[in-house]
């Protein structure tokens, strides 16, 4: 059995009028993240209730190989990309505990 994956949650404020700028840049900069040997992928999505805040969700093989991502000229490619857009936000470390599909998601092999 493998390990669960490390799961990284970003809330990202971005200024107001910059959003579809912002989604651009994220688009066109997604491979410095999943490039990186440890990036099993990522997705963003957008408030529902706050038009101005987005989330981004990452999966890593492992706490270490996000780590190793964090301090990598990648990392801080991407964020310079990103930076001019942002105007506050969080971010959360999640180790998976238990997951359940439901019935209309199709497995994956």
């Amino acid at each position: 059995m493998s390990a669960a994956p490390f799961r990284v949650l970003l809330r990202m404020d971005v200024k107001p009028g910059k959003a579809e700028e912002f989604v651009a840049a994220w688009t066109e900069n997604s491979a410095a993240v999943t490039g990186h040997p440890a990036n099993l992928g990522q997705s963003l999505s957008r408030s529902t209730e706050e038009p101005d805040v987005f989330y981004i969700f990452s999966e890593w093989a492992s706490e270490e190989g996000f780590r190793e991502f964090e301090d990598s000229p990648g990392h801080l490619e991407h964020r310079a990309q990103l930076h001019p857009f942002r105007s506050g936000g969080s971010i959360a470390f999640l180790d998976l505990v238990a997951e359940v599909r439901g019935g209309a998601r199709p497995e994956q092999d």
